[in-house]
């Protein structure tokens, strides 16, 4: 088999050579295949080999198939693998073991070709899917984080404040599901950081008129940067950009917009981004305290801040601190 072969690999599982056959004559052409007659020798090809799918047989002398698929989805190199159980069981009671130990579906004995053929591309093209959808969060995260390494040497910052965002979210009332799709999109909040100049977002003093508004700037070219989709993650990555410098007053930037007329996402972002700026040490400052960031968070509360998002913000302070600590900058010996 050539090394150049992209195909998508398939561990196949059974105690009978002649059922391993079977699946070798109806997989073969579209797919790499491997193969293992009980479930040490499987356990111990997906360790090593990570298939992208795994057929596996239930009832087998030793290790049987459920076993086995617990034993994988314990195991974090193995766990995403998905499971599709090919067995002659065929009762309720069986599925429902299959499913409780991980399995994503059943084909049952004896196999139809067609069958095996369009089970098996339709849970590959879902791992496809989760892969793209990795990996576009990954970018996302890398661009988020080259943004803030223009001015923050470990880009942590990112990491922390999109943990924040989710937390508070969650306390706003979010579900897991817009909390998270929040959790993605709040590192790309400054990414217009790129195109400020380097006299503006490195100066250690204050900036003078001409230079605070090269600064504000940054929102309408991160907005620019992130563009108009369809996609809900960039849509929302978008609307923070454009609005986290806004104040619920209406002092902030660049609209003047103010309450509600911010994006509640907006809103969020201000917070868990202002609060972690104010807890980390940068070139021109000392970290503060969290009583001192506190008790600002409490003075702008219906100035800068949402004053309904800041009591909820601090109803979660154990939690931030938590994250606080497990992404704490590394101090320079």
């Amino acid at each position: 088999m050539s090394s150049l072969d992209h195909r998508p690999k398939i561990l196949v599982v059974d105690d009978a050579a002649s059922n391993l056959q079977i699946l070798r004559q109806v997989l073969q052409d579209d797919y790499r295949l491997l193969f293992a007659l009980d479930g040490e020798k499987a356990l111990k090809l997906a360790q090593e080999e990570t298939p992208h799918l795994i057929l596996l047989d239930v009832m087998m002398p030793g290790m049987t198939g459920l076993e086995t698929c617990r034993h994988l989805k314990a195991n974090t190199v193995t766990q995403d693998i998905p499971v599709i159980f090919v067995t002659a069981l065929s009762e309720v009671s069986d599925e429902s073991a299959g499913f409780e130990a991980g399995a994503v579906d059943y084909i049952t004995k004896p196999v139809s070709p067609p069958i095996v053929k369009a089970r098996v591309k339709t849970h590959l093209s879902l791992v496809r899917a989760d892969e793209l959808h990795r990996t576009r969060l990954q970018i996302i995260q890398c661009l988020g984080r080259a943004a803030e390494y223009r001015d923050n040497e470990t880009g942590l910052h990112v990491i922390r404040m999109s943990h924040y965002s989710r937390i508070l979210a969650l306390a706003a009332g979010f579900g897991d599901e817009m909390a998270d799709l929040l959790f993605n999109a709040a590192p790309m909040h400054d990414i217009g950081k790129i195109g400020t100049p380097d006299h503006v977002l490195l100066k250690p003093g204050k900036l003078d008129q001409d230079e605070w508004q090269l600064m504000q700037k940054h929102v309408i070219m991160g907005a620019e940067i992130l563009g108009e989709h369809d996609s809900p993650l960039l849509k929302m990555a978008r609307l923070i950009a454009l609005y986290h410098h806004e104040k619920f007053d209406g002092s902030g930037y660049p609209h003047r917009a103010s309450g509600e007329a911010i994006p509640i996402e907006a809103r969020i972002v201000a917070i868990a981004d202002v609060f972690d700026a104010l807890t980390s040490v940068r070139p021109y400052k000392k970290a503060w305290s969290v009583e001192e960031a506190v008790a600002l968070l409490e003075a702008e509360k219906g100035k800068h801040f949402d004053p309904r998002l800041v009591d909820l913000f601090l109803s979660q302070l154990p939690d931030i601190l938590v994250i606080k600590e497990q992404y704490k900058e590394q101090e320079l010996m």
